[in-house]
């Protein structure tokens, strides 16, 4: 009778192990990873070419820049930003329509602490 009891016991412990690796199976099977792709490639970065430089006085305080205006090519500019204080870290958002560039300061810049245009642009 022991016999028997434990081939029993052999055998509900195979099959209870056979039933784990089944539903882990399932649960490793049940797994989907989306397609993604991976590459590695090189361009040329060119520059920007910026032209018809135009300074506009605020009304109200005519000592002061208000904005600059200028041209840029290529006009696919997308993000274009522009300081006039060379000293200065901060660079004013500008707005770029079809090339047309409008860089609006606030707040104003006095025109005697500005000493230089520096435009940074990427597309």
């Amino acid at each position: 009778m022991k016999r028997h009891a434990r081939k029993r016991r052999l055998v509900l412990v195979a099959l209870a192990a056979l039933i784990v690796s089944a539903s882990a199976y399932a649960f490793t099977a049940a797994n989907t990873v989306p397609p993604t792709t991976a590459g590695d490639g090189s361009g040329t970065i060119s520059g920007y070419t910026v032209s018809n430089v135009a300074y506009l006085l605020a009304a109200a305080t005519p000592s002061n820049i208000d904005k600059v205006t200028f041209t840029i090519a290529p006009a696919a500019a997308g993000s274009v930003q522009a300081k006039v204080v060379s000293g200065s870290s901060t660079y004013t958002s500008c707005t770029n329509v079809a090339g047309a560039v409008t860089c609006d300061f606030s707040p104003d810049i006095a025109v005697t602490t500005a000493d230089q245009l520096r435009v940074i642009a990427a597309n």
